[in-house]
């Protein structure tokens, strides 16, 4: 393989995983249509740990009492909405990366029976606790 060559192929190599990442990135964010409502999916982390199961969903401005979780099936499903705080409807907005509207998340737990749903907000994230029932 010629130099240049090599050098071709990294930079395609380059150029793929960027796409990839960027691909990727949307897809945190991505919406789809359920209940001819607009949904977005927030990005989330599923923790075990010896007693309860802890999930992490990245939702900044959202209350915890305004979102609905529920076990169906062997899944965790978060369902809300993400609004502007009323302040701020009137503002000319230059940049909307945080997305709003509807928002459901369908996330399969570890295999058990779980009570006690606790919801909490810490740093910008929903905090879910499920405790594990024996």
């Amino acid at each position: 393989m010629r130099r240049d060559d090599s050098r071709d192929w990294m930079w395609s190599e380059a150029v793929a995983l960027i796409a990839r990442a960027e691909q990727l990135q949307g897809s945190f964010f991505r919406p789809r249509q359920a209940s001819r409502q607009a949904v977005w999916e927030p990005p989330a982390d599923v923790l075990e740990l010896e007693s309860e199961v802890l999930i992490l969903m990245a939702l900044p401005g959202v209350d915890a009492d305004q979102v609905e979780t529920a076990v169906d099936d062997g899944a965790l499903v978060v369902v809300g909405r993400r609004i502007l705080p009323p302040e701020l409807q009137m503002a000319v907005i230059h940049r909307l990366e945080l997305p709003q509207g509807r928002f459901e998340r369908r996330l399969p737990l570890p295999p058990g029976r779980y009570s006690n749903v606790r919801r909490s907000v810490a740093n910008g994230c929903l905090i879910v606790s499920l405790q594990k029932s024996l």
